[in-house]
This record gives structure tokens, C-alpha cells and sequence, in this order.
């Protein structure tokens, strides 16, 4: 009793309710929707309204990212007149008025009474001096005498009195005279320092003859006013008329005027207190800085570094029309004319699909998943633009900036890459590019990365077996915005180490966009597997695992077909590598493809080992009947357990409309075939005579139609070789004596009776491709039908071993 029937026998299992026969035929509305014209009509208007209204409806450049000192690669204008108060133009004028303010000084008058004291002290010294030594007629004696007086007045400030021109003073003048000369002398130095004295410095180093010298001087009761200020070639002139007095000679005032030298000094000092409030008075006065700007104005070129004025006036012109709604209105309405480019895209991308992909072309399907892909991208694309418009954004530019690089444009390639092909993931990678740039203001640059990172993804995901491949390949894609975003940053002069570290952030946020998008991927792959009954090789890898439910009931209820099934799956996959097909659809779909003989089995050779043959009781077209009906239990134990597409059409192609001769040639009256259909054998107790009709009792005629499978025909190429390797493993099974000639011939002879029988006829296989799966079919069934050393068995006479032959 098969395991079926044990299952039945259950308790309650023959009362279960009968349950509705699933089918895998496609439904006239499903039909409809996959073929009919006006839908793909409908698709099209759908994909151009919406990327129209994502990547062009709102999109302005209120939103543009741009940083000061950044190399623009946008042209940003006016798009309505507005007036702004502009604060780095108020701030450039307020650093101009300040630096033009001129300094405040005040008068240090400390110099002038120290020397005052000082020489005071000397004349008294001087007449003790000449009271003490009146008497001492010689030169030598009184100079020695006076020496320490002199040095002791230089030694009190930054003096160079010498003793000759005081004993000049003291030899041509009395006390009294001195005394006079003196306080005029004092007087004069006082008229100096209240008028006040400059070095040059102060000036700028340029005095120019007969020129005057205005400087802001401190009152002492805290009033600033401007007058002229002395120099130092001007206060020594001035003093040296001042001491030239009447009824004395020359080398008297000359003296004179030396040691009096030593009491001028600039007297000028900077008065921080002053100037700090006499800037702050003039910087009140300033008015701040309105800017008008026309409508068309070019606010930021192309090619050029951002500066704080113009980003000043772009962040103005931003702020307009977040205000001015109709402004805004306005601006969008024009942007609709770009609807053309949309067009023209789309144009282009049917050209496209028409000349390197019809079957998407011709499928609505397909095309109703670029279609929803790329909207989908794009609308994500539109989403992180959005952002800027947040506060957040807006007020922080150095986030903003952030924005291009988490953009995640390479999930419709990948997607496209994995289900479709890696043609259409190119051009789509192309698309995404393009429109993404649009919305960030026509960037080169963004077009370029992302397409850039685009294709290294693509790529990278030729041949995804693992759903980790495909976070590697969007990581590989992620990378390199990283390393292109890390130098485009570095050619912006933008910072690294230092705050607000602009580039690694940049960097981190292409590489985290790059790894977040191939974990989405991963994850919504099976979701439109089965919406769009789309198989990817991720889901046909991990349908290759021999403890799959329909496998293990094959393994266990018909161990033959599991083994011929295996066969199949290792010829179709070796021909498929040989012209180019899909080898893991083809080893899947051969795996699955004689699943319904688990329905049955003891009806098919392959399981009945030394079994009685049931066919041996039945007339040849109720077996005909059970050997056809394996395909029909296929495609209800496939769907049951949700098997992708391809499988289901490999289940139902695999046999064509190929005639199961065995049974036709017996239900015509032959006694022994010439060939044994496949999966059949002809029964050992079948003695009966051939037919010997009557007359008047002639038999009904045979319709051939009982005895074909269904179908349809294998329609494409995996299918067209399991059809081949099926009947050429079947085949192989009789030969008793495998060699490249008899296995040739036999397989030349299968193909040849499929093409003439028609059964390739509606598969997309080319004369050059047959004869590459013939060649796979001999080397693959040469190395697994192999023979094998003969030993002796226990008990038989020693005999030399033969020469162990090479396998073949």
C-alpha cells in the first residue's frame, strides 16, 4: 500500500470533503490583462503621468542642496523678484566701518613729570655744585667733580645728558639763569605733550612735508576730539626755537637743547575703551543693507565656488517662495513643459525593449514591473529630496547636503538585474540616473555616481544564487558613492577632519544607502516574484533542496522516477551551460518535472522493480489514459505547493503531444513493439495472438489522439531539453552495451523522430543548438553509464584481473 493510500485509510480520511481541482491554466482575465493592447496603453499614460509628477511637480530650486565655498554644478535664477535685508553685505559694511574708524588715543603725560622732577633735582645739584667747587679753577678737577652728578641724572630714565654741555650751562650761565632757562624749556615740553607727539608709526610711517596729522585724542573728561599732533622732527624744532632765548650763545642753548632732548618722547598711547565706543556709535549709525532682485537674475552660476552672498540670497529667494504660494504655483505649472522629456525617455526605452527584449515588449506583465519598479524608485528618489524641506534641513545646510548620497537609485536596477535581465537593468539604471539628477537640479555629478554605482551593482549581481549576494552587490554599489563622493568632496575643498566633517558623512551615508538597499531588495523579491510570477535564481536555488516536500515524497514513493528525474536534471543542466540557457531553471524544472508519478507509481517501469505490471490487466487506452494522466497530477501537486511558473509550463511541455507508442502500436494489434514507449515496458504475460479481424466484424479504427500527450509543445529552450533529455535518459536504460557509437546513434534517432513528429517546432531553438545538446547529452550519459571492472567472485578460480579500462 503506497503512502497515499495509508493516508487515506486514516480514520476520517475517505468522509474529508472533496476539495476543487487546482489548475494552472491562465485565466481570460489574466489573459487578457498579460496581451491586451489597451492595457499596455494604460501602462504607459500611468508611467508618464507619475514620473512626471515625481520628478517634476514641487520640484524647484527652493529645494536645491548647495553649500557655500562649493563648486556649483547648477545654474540657480530668480524665478520671481524679492527684496531681502542682507546680512553679509551689512556685515561686509560694518568690518569696512570699523577698520575706517580711526583709533583714539589719549595724552601720557607720566614722561614729562618725572623729567620735570628730575631735572629740577639736577639744577639743585648743579648749584650745590657750584657753591661747593667755585674755587676749583682746573677743567680736569670740576669735570671729574660733576661726572657722578651726570651720571646719576642718566642713570633716573632713558636719559644721555653728557658733562660737557652741563659744564657748558654752568660755566656761561649763573643759577638764576638756569633757573629761567629751564621752566622755559619745561614749558615748551608742556605745550608739546598737551598738543601731543607722534613717532611716524601712528601715521603709517609716511609724513609728508607740510602735511598735518589729524588723530582722535581723549579729553579728560572723556570727549574725543580731532586735532593735529606733532612729530617728533616737528616737537624737536620747536623746542629748540623755544630755547633759544636772548643775551645767551649758541652753545649754551645748544646744550640746552640736548639735555632737554632726553625729556621728549611720543606721548601717544591707544585708548582701546575709546575706540571700542567710538565704533560702536558709528556702527548705529549703519543702516543695514537691502538687496533687490529681478526675476531672472542668475543667483548662483554654473562652475563657480558658492559664495556667502550668494548662498545668502539663494536661502532669500527660498524663504520667497516658501511664503508666496502663488509664486509657487506658478513655478510648478512651468516645470509641467518638461513632460516632453519624459516622453522622449519612455519613446526611447520602447525602442529599446523592442530591438534587445521583445518578450517584454509583447508582455504586459513585464512591462507592468518596469513600469512599477521605476516609479516606486523614483518616488523614494523624491521622498529624500523632500527632506530638505523640513526645518531640520532647511536651517542646517551641512545635512542637507547629505540628501543626493541616501538617495537609493540602484533598487530598481538591481530588482530589474535579478528578474528580467541585465540589458534592461542597464537602461533602467540609466533612467533612474537621469531623472534623479533632474530633481536635484540637473547635476552632473549625481547623474554619474549613481548610474556609476548602479552598474557596479548590476554587475555584481549576474548570478545571484544567495540573497546575501544581492546586500553584497548593492554594498560593492554603496562603496563606490562612497570613494566617488570622498573625492568630489576633496575637489569642493570641502572639510575632513574638521567640523561639520561634511565628506565622511557623505561617504557614510552613499555606503549605509548602499547596504540598506540591498537588504530591501532581498526582502521585497519574493513579493513580486508572486505578483508578477517572476522566478529569480535565489528561489529555483533554494527549490533544489532534495528535502523539499514533493522530493521527499518522491524519494520515497517512486525512487526509480527520483532517480531518473536526477539523470534528467544533470542532462538538461550540462545543455543548458552548452548554448547559453538558464542551467538552474533547467535542473529545477527537471527535478519537478515527473512529480504527478508519485500519484501512481507502480504504473511506470522505473517502479515497478520485480513487481507484477498493472498495464498487463487494462486495455491499451485506459493505460494510455494513467500514463498521460501523471501530468496532469504534476501540475495539481505543483500548484498546491505554490512551484513558480516556469516549473508548472516545464510539467506540462515536457512530454509536448509526443504519442505513447508502446500502448498506440499495441491497441493496433501488435504483439511485440518495436520500441518500448518511455516509461513503459512491454508486459512479460502479454502471449496474446496479433488481431485477426472477421469478415463483416472489422475493428474500430485507433484514434492516434488517445494515445498523445495533451501538450502544449515545449516553448522555450529549458523546456525543449528536458523534453530531449527525458526521452533520451528513458531510452539509454535499454542499451546493453553503452558506447559512444550505439549512444550516438540512439540519440540522433530520438531527436531526429522529435523534430519529424513537430515537437520542437514552437521552441526558440536553432539546428547549431541541437547539435551542442546532443553533444552534452553523449559526454554526460558516457561518464554516467560508464563500465566498470569485473571482480571474481568467492569461490571462483584466480584468474588475472583485466586491464582496468578509462572511464568514459
Amino acid at each position: 500500500m503506497s503512502l497515499i493510500d495509508k493516508l487515506k485509510a486514516l480514520p476520517g480520511g475517505a468522509s474529508r470533503p472533496l476539495r476543487m481541482r487546482k489548475t494552472a491554466d491562465v485565466s481570460g482575465t489574466v489573459e487578457f490583462l498579460e496581451t491586451s493592447h489597451l492595457v499596455t496603453i494604460l501602462i504607459f499614460i500611468a508611467t508618464v503621468a507619475a514620473i512626471v509628477l515625481i520628478s517634476f511637480v514641487g520640484v524647484s530650486t527652493v529645494n536645491l542642496p548647495v553649500l557655500p565655498n562649493q563648486l556649483s554644478a547648477v545654474r540657480i535664477t530668480a524665478s520671481a523678484p524679492f527684496e531681502y535685508t542682507s546680512q553679509e553685505k551689512t556685515r561686509f559694511n560694518r568690518e569696512q566701518a570699523r577698520t575706517r574708524v580711526p583709533r583714539v588715543y589719549q595724552l601720557e603725560l607720566t614722561h614729562l613729570q618725572r623729567f620735570q622732577g628730575h631735572i629740577r633735582e639736577l639744577l639743585a645739584q648743579l648749584e650745590t655744585f657750584e657753591s661747593t667747587h667755585a674755587q676749583t679753577i682746573q677743567a680736569d678737577a670740576r669735570r671729574a667733580a660733576l661726572t657722578p652728578i651726570v651720571e646719576a641724572f642718566d642713570a633716573k630714565g632713558p636719559y644721555r645728558a653728557s658733562v660737557d654741555d652741563v659744564l657748558t650751562l654752568i660755566n656761561a650761565t649763573d643759577a638764576k639763569t638756569r633757573f629761567k632757562l629751564v621752566e622755559e624749556g619745561l614749558l615748551a615740553l608742556r605745550d608739546l605733550y598737551q598738543e601731543g607727539i607722534q613717532d611716524g608709526r601712528l601715521a603709517g610711517g609716511i609724513n609728508a612735508p607740510g602735511s598735518v596729522t589729524i588723530f582722535q585724542i581723549t579729553r579728560p573728561n572723556g570727549d574725543v576730539v580731532q586735532r593735529p599732533v606733532q612729530s617728533m622732527e616737528e616737537a624737536l624744532t620747536f623746542l629748540r626755537i623755544n630755547l633759544t632765548a636772548e643775551g645767551v650763545g649758541r652753545d649754551v642753548s645748544l646744550a640746552l637743547f640736548r639735555i632737554f632732548r632726553n625729556g621728549l618722547v611720543p606721548n601717544l598711547t591707544f585708548d582701546a575703551a575709546a575706540s571700542t565706543r567710538l565704533q560702536e556709535q558709528v556702527l548705529q549709525e549703519l543702516q543695514p543693507v537691502v538687496v533687490s532682485v529681478q526675476q531672472g537674475q542668475t543667483i548662483i552660476e554654473p562652475g563657480t565656488r558658492v559664495t556667502d552672498e550668494q548662498y545668502e540670497m539663494l536661502e532669500a529667494h527660498r524663504n520667497y517662495l516658501m511664503k508666496n504660494e502663488e509664486t509657487r504655483i506658478e513655478e510648478g505649472l512651468q516645470l509641467f513643459g518638461r513632460v516632453l522629456l519624459v516622453l522622449a525617455m519612455l519613446a526611447a526605452s520602447a525602442v529599446y525593449i523592442r530591438l534587445e527584449d521583445r518578450e517584454t515588449l509583447q508582455s504586459n506583465g513585464r512591462l507592468g514591473l518596469l513600469a512599477l519598479v521605476v516609479i516606486s524608485n523614483l518616488a523614494l528618489v523624491r521622498l529624500t529630496f523632500w527632506l530638505g524641506e523640513l526645518p531640520y534641513f532647511v536651517q542646517n545646510a551641512n545635512a542637507a547636503s547629505v540628501l543626493p548620497y541616501i538617495a537609493p537609485t540602484a533598487l530598481a536596477p538591481l530588482i530589474v538585474a535579478i528578474l528580467i535581465d541585465a540589458g534592461s537593468a542597464i537602461f533602467m539604471a540609466l533612467f533612474i540616473s537621469i531623472f534623479t539628477s533632474v530633481i536635484y537640479g540637473n547635476r552632473l555629478d549625481v547623474l554619474v555616481i549613481t548610474f556609476l554605482a548602479s552598474m557596479v551593482g548590476i554587475f555584481c549581481c549576474r548570478q545571484v544564487r544567495r540573497r546575501g549576494d544581492v546586500v553584497r552587490a548593492a554594498a560593492y554599489g554603496g562603496f563606490t558613492v562612497a570613494i566617488f563622493a570622498g573625492l568630489i568632496g576633496f575637489i569642493d575643498q570641502l572639510s575632513f577632519l574638521t567640523p561639520p566633517h561634511l565628506i565622511p558623512k557623505q561617504m557614510l551615508a552613499g555606503l549605509g544607502t548602499g547596504i540598506l538597499t540591498g537588504v530591501i531588495v532581498a526582502g521585497v523579491l519574493p513579493v513580486i516574484e508572486g505578483l508578477f510570477k517572476r522566478t529569480t535564481d535565489i528561489t529555483l536555488l533554494e527549490l533544489t533542496d532534495f528535502n523539499h516536500p514533493l522530493l521527499r515524497l518522491m524519494q520515497i514513493e517512486a525512487p526509480g522516477t527520483y532517480h531518473h528525474s536526477l539523470i534528467v536534471a544533470q542532462l538538461s543542466e550540462n545543455a543548458a551551460n552548452a548554448i547559453g540557457a538558464n542551467p538552474l531553471l533547467a535542473r529545477v524544472c527537471a527535478l519537478f518535472h515527473d512529480i504527478g508519478k508519485t500519484k501512481k507509481p507502480e504504473y511506470f517501469t522505473e517502479n515497478q522493480r520485480d513487481r507484477a505490471n498493472p498495464h498487463d490487466e487494462n486495455n491499451p487506452s485506459l493505460s494510455a489514459l494513467i500514463i498521460k494522466a501523471h501530468v496532469k497530477d504534476g501540475i495539481d501537486l505543483a500548484v498546491k505547493h505554490k512551484l513558480p511558473r516556469a516549473v508548472l509550463d516545464v510539467i506540462q511541455q515536457h512530454h509536448g503531444t509526443s504519442l505513447i507508442r508502446y500502448f498506440f502500436q499495441r491497441a493496433l494489434g501488435d504483439k511485440r513493439p518495436a520500441s518500448n514507449a518511455p516509461g513503459t515496458r512491454p508486459p512479460a504475460s502479454d502471449t496474446r495472438p496479433p488481431f485477426q479481424s472477421l469478415p463483416g466484424l472489422e475493428p474500430a479504427r485507433v484514434c492516434e489522439t488517445t494515445y498523445r500527450y495533451d501538450g502544449p509543445r515545449p516553448q522555450f529552450k529549458e523546456s525543449a531539453i528536458i523534453h530531449l533529455a527525458d526521452g533520451v535518459e528513458a531510452a539509454s536504460r535499454s542499451l546493453r552495451k553503452v558506447t559512444p557509437q550505439h549512444l550516438g546513434e540512439l540519440i540522433d534517432q530520438i531527436f531526429k523522430d522529435r523534430i519529424e513528429d513537430g515537437q520542437l517546432d514552437e521552441a526558440p531553438v536553432t539546428l547549431e543548438e541541437l547539435n551542442k545538446i546532443k553533444s552534452s547529452f553523449t559526454f554526460t550519459l558516457l561518464n554516467m553509464l560508464h563500465s566498470r571492472v569485473s571482480y571474481n567472485q568467492p569461490g571462483e578460480d584466480s584468474a588475472p584481473a583485466p586491464k582496468a579500462q578509462p572511464a568514459t
